[in-house]
Parts: structure tokens; sequence; C-alpha cells
């Protein structure tokens, strides 16, 4: 599973709307969720924002890719 959708899964689950996220981060709404949607890769500096607004590890939505799987 990849990072966007690991982050919008969380924010179903805490009840966080992407508006909210994105007054948080300063990033605007239609960045955001085409960022969730997989229609355009977050950088670095993006996730780093989303994480600080969202107060979680920086490891938080990266899972290990096991080789041989």
């Amino acid at each position: 599973m990849d990072i966007q959708r690991e982050i919008k899964l969380y924010l179903v689950k805490e009840r966080i709307s992407q508006k909210e996220l994105s007054e948080k981060t300063g990033m605007s709404q239609p960045k955001i969720c085409m960022s969730l949607n997989g229609e355009r890769k977050l950088s670095i500096d993006e996730y780093s924002l989303i994480i600080g607004a969202l107060n979680v590890p920086a490891d938080m939505f990266i899972k290990p890719v096991c080789v041989g799987e």
C-alpha cells in the first residue's frame, strides 16, 4: 500500500477532512485531493507538512516492502 493511501485511510479513521488538513498544512485542498487520490506524488516537504499537521511520527505511513513477496 502506498503512502498516499495510508494517509487517506488515516484521515477517514480519525474523521479529519481534507479541508481541515489543507487548513493545517497550508497546502491547497485540490493539491491534497490529487495527492491522496494518486493523481500526483507528494514531495518530501509536503509529507513533512502533513505529518506535522497530524502530529504523527515520520514513519507512520511508511510500510516496509519485503523482497520476494
